[in-house]
């Protein structure tokens, strides 16, 4: 189980939804619940949410990486996440109230795309979906808007992957759905950094505008977390720190950031979005 979408619920319960993968190789997702948010889980003892690749095609070989955003119009929790389909992967999205039955709207965004998650609230009038596609101009962060969730356009260029021997060079993702902060959009993302040993995965911030989100305001130069523990650094897939999901502590400060480990495990790292919002503004440009 790893790479699990996070949200706290009504009563204080800590619901992470992981990507469990099957010894076929093919992934479903399944809830653990926690009171504290860190032992003691409650793991669903069926998959929470299957494929369904016999009414959703494209969810041939799978589904993954879900993040989990609450949408307060809908009152409702908007699990977006990977369909692995024929083509390659995909973005798909479900709506829930409980996490116990979903309604699918099946796939929203066509292969090879991934890394998706939705904002909470419309923007001028639209929802916005922040997503990455791969083309032959690289893998790079985009944002779609859409008036009802299921037809999107509107796409435009957020950020870059950078070039040469950046850490966050030729390809880059968001990591957790983004942190509403009064100054700006407060984003977690992961750059994958090539070595003659084989990638990296760390993770840098950006802040992009309030009210025109595809405008980037900070960047950081550096990445501020990266694998370095034993068990962040060996396993199915080496060298890889990967958040799907976090919480928010009722201080609206205390980060809790649930992130899967070398594609193996489900690690916590404990932080300040004020730390956070410092250290960026020291290290951008």
């Amino acid at each position: 189980m790893f790479n699990p979408g996070a949200t706290l619920l009504p009563d204080g319960t800590t619901l992470l939804l992981c990507r469990a993968e099957d010894r076929r190789g093919h992934s479903h997702l399944c809830a653990a619940r926690s009171i504290n948010g860190i032992d003691n889980w409650q793991i669903d003892s069926r998959p929470t949410f299957m494929a369904d690749p016999e009414h959703f095609p494209e969810e041939l070989w799978g589904i993954e990486d879900p993040r989990i955003t609450y949408i307060p119009e809908l009152k409702k929790y908007a699990v977006v996440y990977t369909a692995y389909t024929h083509d390659g992967p995909g973005v798909a999205l479900a709506l829930t109230e409980n996490f116990d039955t979903f309604e699918r709207y099946g796939l929203i965004m066509q292969p090879d795309d991934k890394d998706a998650a939705l904002l909470p609230r419309r923007i001028d009038g639209r929802w916005a979906l922040i997503h990455r596609p791969v083309s032959a101009q690289g893998a790079h962060m985009w944002i779609s808007y859409s008036p009802d969730l299921r037809y999107w356009g509107g796409h435009k260029l957020m950020l870059v992957a950078r070039k040469g021997a950046w850490w966050d060079a030729n390809k880059i993702g968001l990591s957790p759905p983004p942190i509403e902060t009064p100054q700006g959009w407060l984003t977690i993302y992961h750059g994958v950094h090539q070595t003659a040993s084989g990638c990296i995965y760390r993770l840098g911030l950006a802040l992009f505008d309030l009210h025109t989100p595809e405008r980037c305001l900070k960047r950081s130069n550096e990445w501020m977390f990266g694998p370095e523990e034993v068990y962040e650094r060996r396993g199915d897939v080496d060298d890889v720190v990967f958040p799907c999901g976090y919480t928010i502590a009722s201080d609206g400060d205390t980060i809790r950031l649930y992130y899967g480990v070398a594609d193996s495990s489900v690690a916590l790292a404990t932080g300040s979005i004020r730390a956070m919002l410092e250290w960026l503004e020291q290290h951008s440009k």
